[in-house]
């Protein structure tokens, strides 16, 4: 990585999926996914010194998915709502077990159980040293965790967002489906928007368009790869306002 691309601030927001704490199997709570993760989360914590943590909710609940009935999409949005922050409980609980100085917050209040997240409290944590662990999404209906990552790294003034995912980085069609895919190292915002790439939503891809915040999309599966992005190595693919895929 050049010193145009490396991060200029230290601090870093990480999304996280639910899907992901669940294990291979994707669902419930796999005690050897949070202990693989969170082993990931602390290395990636001591180089980065300030990092947050956006928490999906997908290992408890999917949407429609989920059940056999037309479900309201705010009863459903609201419902992967608490799903994160049964993941954010579970995740921060896991870290303060092994040491790490951890504050979890939720956009959405869940009085007596988990604070309310604001974003001068969640800096003023980062600036203590604490890792902080945002639950809820964005405390709205119809925005993602993708979305909410965004919108987290631009109030906490980070100098990344790192997307945390299954693959390693961003393909020209579904790796998953089709192993002869080619990976990006590195593309544009308008790029992704205009391919629809689905690696995350275009609301996502937008919002850090617009305010110049680069995103870098790697495979966590892969040990160290955390670490190394804060690091300011060149691991997986990196979007932002200038990339070489035309």
């Amino acid at each position: 990585m050049s010193e145009a691309d490396r991060p200029s601030r230290s601090r870093f927001l990480v999304k996280l999926s639910g899907e992901a704490l669940g294990g291979s199997g994707g669902s419930g709570v796999n005690s050897a996914a949070f202990e693989y993760i969170g082993g990931e989360i602390v290395r990636a914590h001591q180089i980065a010194g300030a990092m947050a943590v956006v928490v999906g909710g997908g290992n408890f609940f999917r949407g429609d998915a989920s059940v056999s009935w037309p479900l309201d999409r705010v009863v459903g949005d609201h419902t992967g709502m608490l799903a994160t922050v049964m993941n954010a409980l579970l995740l921060g609980d896991w870290l303060l077990n092994v040491g790490c100085n951890v504050r979890v917050a939720s956009a959405i209040p869940v009085e007596g159980i988990v604070p309310c997240y604001t974003p001068r409290q969640a800096r003023s944590d980062l600036e203590q040293g604490s890792l902080v662990i945002l639950a809820g999404g964005t405390g709205n209906p119809y925005f993602t965790t993708d979305t909410t990552a965004c919108l987290r790294g631009l109030e906490l003034d980070a100098s990344m967002v790192i997307k945390a995912t299954r693959v390693d980085g961003v393909f020209d069609r579904d790796p998953e489906v089709d192993p002869a895919a080619i990976r990006y190292d590195r593309i544009t915002f308008d790029f992704a928007i205009r391919q629809g790439l689905r690696v995350m939503d275009s609301t996502a891809f937008a919002i850090c368009k617009d305010h110049q915040l680069p995103i870098r999309v790697l495979d966590l599966g892969i040990e160290g790869n955390l670490a190394r992005a804060v690091n300011g190595e060149s691991v997986g693919t990196l979007v932002s306002a200038q990339g070489d895929e035309e």
